[in-house]
């Protein structure tokens, strides 16, 4: 025992003297980054190069960096809108080390992401915007989409309601299609995603079990936003660039030794308003006035507010973590998180749990550089019967919400003993008895691989294999005693797909400065392969005891379609003030035939870097100037059926099938098809400006552009017996997209303690379709029906038509009388000839924008910072469906035995019976609203010589909205407001922690 007690010390004593040599060999480096002026940089990134050392600067610019080997070193310290510099220490012990850094003029040096490469801000030539995580929407925020609302012009995302992980839709400088996808190509870290999984995919195509694809996606692993937006830009894409490209792209790990991050965020969500209906009383006033003895014997004793019945507080937590480092000379960034969101709508809630890994080595003395992305998402959601909505408009208020009946004790209208038909369903039994779960499995990645040629270095070869695959899966039930489903004994059903997406891309590169001509060259070419499957399961169905419904045909469907691309892109720049770039790309899609099979999208774009000229360089006022026109040519894919191009059958229903003796065959039926589907193609030109003053202080862009699309796919009607149907999905005619966008940025104050930065960018942008004949020599355009009005079964609201805007609602001109009030059933006779009929119906507005606009502001004093966001929007027009519907008479006084509620815009009208295509029913849509308005306070370093930092924040989301529109939300992508699920105004509370 003593000769163990004898090592022991030993050993402690040499582990001491090691350390104290060790001690004696390194130091610590102290000291401050400040800026032009001498004022602390707070966050400054500090860096020992070569050593896993980092640390950042508090709120006031000091730095500590402990056990740096004492002699020469070199820090490099790098912050957003400043140029990364080198600083070359000597530790010797402890070391006081104090530096400056300049700004880079709106980051002119910033390195941005672009198709197959990347570029700095300066040298591009095409129109590029790059939002950042410092700069994303902050609170509760769980689809990507949401991140960037009103940050950039050009660009409009209209959340899709309020369901939890709700999609958006997004626009990039509107439209440039009416049958196919309007969706811009998404693209997360060189992964595109298909059709397939976009916000917009069809109910055919998307993943099983959830509400938004782009859900499966968590927001805090998104570092940034690149927008491509004119054809120069986005032409490197081709066949699927028609409508813009976003790339995003993901944290990466860092070099330095290990950092862990912590988020946590709870948020309370409440509805911000509820549509304005009768009460209880006010019903039995209008009943007791208006109604039969028959109608008032049917008033209940109740005041039940059946939206306070379906709608309540919702509580979302939100926490993620982690871990960034190097190991083993490996940089890598491991990240999981975890939401439960609760819905507005009673039974709503979505559960998501991701991870995420990224490893970005290099070998071969850096020649060789690698980057592995894997991310995975496990999602559980239960859907809520969104019937409620509609139900808790009309369901009267005078009624209980419960009764004692065989209806699993809601109340119900009953006549003559059974269910009324004709009635709405007990708004809150549509949610309770309606069990509907999904769940969806999602995973994708890919690994890039750069390498540098030992002989050319300038030269790089890029390979990028990725995929991305999901499972989507689940049920839907309803008791056999649920009056929603009574006629069928309740349900029982099942629903699955999978989506198996994959790339694989080859390309090279090579950049060369040519010092002889004071000239560079960047060329790339490449290739790309991309196969995109989508398989739907088809399960037999049942009532809620067991009877089969219905039996599918086949067990499975697949949809697959291939493309091939052949790239490339060249730059030359002179005199780092000429830059002229041209890309060409042909893509061939297995969605044409043959003949129609390949499309060729070029491009080109010069940009002139005035500022650099002598007559400006030493301007005292500009900061920057950049000139840029460019025109390519962007092609169109997605959302076009997968066959359309050739001859193809559907398998009749079971109640369709054909009798040969005592026998029930299914039979085939073919379906319409055009041979000659072709793509569509956008032209674009773009003419912008880039500028910055009084040293980048107030920076920003103009632009105008001008696109037409021609060849658009558009169903239209066709001459009976010259195919399998009276209409076709074909090329058709031609759409223009023109408007100007202008952003603008500017540092109010600039100070040690105080700092304000203001940020507003508008869009104008409008949209024509010129032609939609499948004769050019016709004068008579078709015109081509959209969507439908609910309550006026079969009847077409939006239309669209040559010479107006897409989608534009076509209806009568409303009468009025003296008194200002419409006149039920008067409209004008515009074609005069005497007799008001479907000829008097005309083009009205159009749901689209005119202008969209966006503002920013963050201001900072000392260790706070408050931030708001706004948006607006000018020039749309809404078709208020709910007083269309509900807000008549005869709708409170229906002659079916049963009392209903509406709206409370029945008095203003006045009508007793609906009239749908009114256009008294059609608003203007203006309005302005507050997205989001935050606090937050940065603690910094919990203690001196701590390394743990905090900061805590609280938001507001959906703050106000100003407009004129009486109903409830004014921003509606589709511009019919009927079942919009409310946005919630959230209120959520922060803590993220550093170590």
């Amino acid at each position: 025992m003593r000769v163990f007690y004898v090592m022991r010390h030993c050993l402690l004593l040499v582990l001491t003297l090691t350390a104290l040599a060790v001690q004696a060999q390194t130091g610590s480096i102290t000291g401050k980054i400040v800026d032009e002026t001498g004022v602390g940089l707070p966050g400054v990134s500090v860096v020992v190069k070569g050593q896993s050392k980092t640390t950042s600067t508090d709120v006031k610019g000091n730095y500590r960096i402990t056990g740096v080997p004492n002699g020469p070193v070199t820090l490099t310290a790098s912050y957003i809108g400043y140029k990364a510099t080198d600083f070359d220490v000597t530790v010797k012990g402890n070391t006081v080390a104090t530096f400056s850094i300049k700004p880079d003029a709106q980051n002119l040096s910033e390195v941005v992401v672009i198709g197959y490469g990347t570029a700095q801000k300066k040298d591009l030539t095409g129109s590029i915007s790059t939002v950042s995580s410092k700069d994303f929407q902050t609170g509760n925020i769980t689809s990507p989409d949401q991140l960037i609302a009103g940050k950039v012009a050009g660009v409009s995302i209209t959340s899709n309601g309020g369901q939890p992980g709700a999609g958006s839709t997004i626009r990039i400088r509107g439209g440039a299609s009416l049958n196919a996808s309007n969706d811009p190509l998404i693209i997360v870290d060189g992964v595109p995603f298909g059709s397939n999984l976009l916000p917009g995919a069809t109910s055919s195509n998307a993943i099983a079990g959830v509400g938004n694809p782009l859900a499966l996606i968590n927001p805090n692993d998104i570092e940034t936003f690149t927008i491509l937006k004119d054809a120069n830009a986005t032409a490197i894409y081709g066949s699927r660039a028609s409508n813009g490209v976003i790339i995003i792209t993901t944290k990466k790990g860092k070099s330095g030794a290990p950092s862990i991050n912590f988020s946590t965020v709870t948020s309370y969500a409440t509805v911000a308003s509820e549509v304005k209906v009768l009460n209880g009383d006010q019903v039995r006033a209008y009943v007791n006035a208006n109604g039969t003895p028959a109608q008032i014997a049917l008033l209940g004793t109740a005041n039940t507010n059946w939206q306070n019945q379906i709608y309540s507080g919702a509580w979302t937590t939100d926490n993620n973590v982690s871990l960034a480092g190097t190991f083993e000379k490996v940089p890598y960034r491991f990240s999981a998180g975890y939401l439960d969101q609760k819905g507005l709508l009673l039974t709503d809630e979505m559960k998501r749990s991701s991870m995420g890994l990224t490893l970005n080595p290099t070998f071969l003395d850096n020649h060789l550089k690698v980057d592995l992305n894997l991310k995975g998402t496990l999602s559980d959601s239960r859907f809520a019967n969104q019937a409620a909505i509609p139900a808790a408009l009309q369901f009267d208020p005078t009624q209980p919400v419960y009764a004692n009946n065989q209806f699993g004790g809601y109340y119900e209208w009953i006549s003559s003993g059974q269910l009324n038909p004709n009635a709405p369903r007990n708004p809150l039994a549509l949610l309770e008895q309606n069990d509907n779960e999904g769940h969806a499995d999602r995973s994708f990645g890919n690994l890039r691989l750069d390498y540098s040629f030992h002989f050319l270095p300038e030269l790089h070869l890029n390979v990028n294999g990725g995929y991305d695959v999901s499972r989507g899966y689940g049920s839907d039930n309803v008791p056999a005693y649920a009056a929603q489903s009574f006629t069928t004994l309740g349900t029982a059903s099942q629903y699955s797909s999978s989506i198996h997406n994959k790339l694989a891309e080859v390309y090279f590169n090579y950049t060369k400065d040519l010092k002889s001509i004071n000239s560079n060259i960047n060329a790339t070419a490449g290739y790309g392969y991309y196969a995109n499957a989508t398989t739907t399961y088809n399960y037999t169905s049942y009532n809620a005891v067991g009877t089969v419904l219905s039996t599918p045909v086949f067990p499975f469907d697949i949809q697959q379609n291939r493309l091939l691309s052949y790239y490339g892109r060249l730059v030359y720049t002179l005199a780092d003030k000429y830059i002229l770039s041209g890309t060409m790309r042909a893509d061939g899609s297995s969605k044409f035939g043959p003949d129609n099979r390949w499309g060729y999208f070029p491009s080109a774009g010069f940009t002139w870097r005035a500022i650099s000229e002598d007559f400006l360089k030493d301007s005292k006022v500009l900061s920057d100037l950049k000139l840029r026109i460019s025109y390519g040519v962007t092609g169109q894919q997605d959302g076009i059926a997968n066959y359309g191009y050739q001859p193809t059958y559907y398998n009749s229903v079971n109640e369709a099938q054909y009798q040969v003796g005592g026998q029930y065959y299914h039979f085939y039926s073919p379906v319409a098809y055009d041979a000659n589907l072709k793509w569509e193609s956008s032209a674009t030109s773009n003419v912008g400006i880039d500028y910055g003053l009084f040293k980048g202080r107030v920076f920003g862009s103009i632009d105008a552009y001008y696109k037409k699309t021609k060849d658009l796919l558009s169903t239209v009607p066709i001459a009976v017996g010259t195919n399998f149907s009276n209409q076709l999905l074909t090329n058709v005619g031609n759409m223009t997209n023109k408007g100007v966008e202008a952003s603008i940025n500017v540092g109010i104050i600039k100070s040690a303690d105080v700092n304000w930065d203001l940020g507003f960018n508008a869009t104008y942008n409008q949209s024509k379709i010129t032609n939609l004949s499948l004769n050019t020599n016709q004068i008579q355009n078709y015109m081509v029906g959209g969507a439908n009005v609910t309550g006026a079964t079969g009847t077409t609201l939006e239309w669209n038509e040559a010479g107006y805007a897409p989608n534009s609602f076509y209806v009568y001109k409303q009468l009025y009388n003296s008194a200002g009030k419409p006149i039920e059933g008067s409209y004008a006779d515009l074609n005069h000839d005497g007799v008001v009929n479907s000829e008097d119906r005309y083009m009205d507005h159009s749901a689209a924008p005119k202008f969209i606009m966006g503002f920013t502001s963050s201001f900072n004093y000392k260790k706070w910072t408050l931030s708001t966001v706004l948006r607006g929007s000018l020039g749309s027009y809404i078709y208020d469906n709910i007083s269309s519907n509900l807000g008549v008479a005869h709708n409170i006084l229906t002659p079916s035995g049963l009392l209903n509620n509406a709206p409370a815009t029945i008095y203003d009208s006045g009508f007793t019976s609906n009239q749908f295509l009114s256009d008294y029913y059609v608003h203007k849509a203006n309005w302005v609203k507050m997205d989001n308005a935050g606090l937050a306070y940065n603690v910094g370093r919990l203690s001196p010589n701590s390394t743990t930092t905090m900061r805590i924040t609280a938001n507001v989301q959906n703050v106000f909205v100003i407009s004129g529109y009486k109903g409830v939300d004014p921003e509606n992508s589709t511009g019919i407001d009927y079942t919009l699920y409310p946005r919630p105004r959230t209120y959520s509370l922060g803590v993220n922690v550093g170590f």
